[in-house]
């Protein structure tokens, strides 16, 4: 899953993004409103971490405008003031949830997970495919019952082609969903990674691969 980190404050959006790729998201930063609508628009993201002071353009209009999108992406507003009024003026632009400054990152963190997971591309919490079992809650992965365990990406990659229930995922997407727009278009590592995604999950195969197209779970 993908976030979008909105924050001008440098070290601070440093800080979040460190925690939330450590915590197995795809995360990307802007330090401007126009900057997070430029990315926005060329990025599926799932949840978008709002800043609500923001230069260029005001965070107040950046989430108008994501709301008003297709398919918008969850929006976790955070604001250096704690006031009634503020927080409730945030939530009526349509922002999902509210966190005023300062937090703890695990208090951030839960909520971004529980954003994710209502997130319209994830209608049911846990994901099932034959004998597999993906609980999204939390992050956890059986085969007819036995536990697998799988590094950060593995699990993303994963999910990602169990929700597509069946449809082609080119390797183009996989890269674009659970790596950051630092990640190399030329880069073998999706390939790599399903390598050992494969060899986690057992015989027989769940991944077919379709030369020149990408994956999709065997029916």
């Amino acid at each position: 899953m993908r976030v979008l980190v909105v924050e001008d404050e440098e070290v601070m959006a440093d800080a979040l993004l460190l925690g939330l790729r450590r915590a197995g998201y795809a995360a990307d930063a802007a330090h401007d409103g126009a900057a997070a609508l430029e990315l926005s628009g060329l990025n599926p993201y799932d949840v978008v971490i709002l800043d609500r002071d923001l230069p260029v353009v005001h965070g107040d209009e950046v989430c108008r405008r994501l709301v008003a999108g297709q398919q918008g992406p969850r929006i976790l507003m955070l604001t250096a003031s704690g006031q009634l009024e503020d927080r409730v003026g945030g939530l009526q632009l349509g922002a999902d949830d509210y966190l005023p400054k300062p937090f703890a990152f695990a208090e951030l963190l839960a909520r971004v997970d529980a954003l994710s997971r209502r997130s319209e591309r994830l209608v049911q919490p846990v994901l099932r495919h034959g004998e597999l079992e993906v609980d999204t809650a939390r992050r956890e992965v059986r085969r007819a019952g036995a536990p697998v365990p799988l590094t950060l990406k593995e699990y993303g990659v994963l999910v990602e082609l169990v929700r597509a229930e069946g449809a082609v995922v080119s390797a183009e997407e996989l890269l674009q969903r659970v790596w950051d727009e630092n990640a190399d278009p030329f880069t073998n590592a999706v390939r790599v990674t399903m390598v050992g995604l494969r060899r986690k999950l057992g015989a027989p195969d769940l991944v077919e691969t379709l030369r020149g197209s990408g994956y999709r779970m065997v029916r």
